[in-house]
């Protein structure tokens, strides 16, 4: 697989963990290094401006896509590679969809969760056929995993869900799919 640009899922808050950042600006790193152009919803709060200024911090290449309405919050990041603005919430994941290879999803919000469920069900569906990772720092996404297999268990979904997601619990398990 050869992945030139992530689209990274996550929140605009920072969560109780330490562990959720320190894992960001690890990724950051990461994608810098390995000349992987970071995918994002813009934002300069959060997860999403660790990462952001990680990969600008050693180097790399940062696109933001957001909507109009949170440019009046004035959440955008000033400080990357590329800033577009999309009409609404639907558009923005519809360009950052269209503008990676993969998607990694990390800790994050109901936000973060409906961006992993629509890219899972666009996958499901062929309307593309992406690579989506979950970062599944400190245990985060346990719960969401099990319920996932239930789901498979009790039938409701229409093939092998995890086989269309890779899970891995270090930023440094992603290096051996980037490069």
């Amino acid at each position: 697989m050869n992945i030139q640009s992530l689209a990274v899922f996550c929140g605009s808050k920072t969560g109780n963990n330490l562990l959720f950042a320190e894992h960001a600006e690890k990724l950051g790193e990461l994608l810098a290094l390995h000349k992987v152009k970071l995918i994002y919803g813009g934002g300069s709060a959060g997860l999403m401006g660790i990462i952001a200024d990680s990969v600008m911090k050693f180097g790399g290449e940062v696109k933001g896509v957001i909507p109009k309405i949170l440019l009046e919050w004035e959440v955008q990041h000033r400080g990357i590679t590329e800033l577009t603005i999309s009409d609404d919430m639907h558009e923005r994941k519809r360009i950052i969809y269209s503008l990676c290879d993969a998607a990694l999803i990390i800790p994050g919000g109901f936000g973060t969760l409906d961006e992993l469920f629509e890219i899972v069900t666009w996958n499901q569906l062929t309307i593309h056929d992406k690579e989506i990772f979950i970062l599944n720092s400190g245990g985060f996404y346990d719960h969401l995993i099990e319920h996932i297999k239930m789901m498979e268990k009790e039938n409701f979904l229409y093939e092998e869900a995890i086989k269309r997601i890779t899970i891995i619990d270090d930023p440094n398990e992603l290096v051996k799919y980037i490069s």
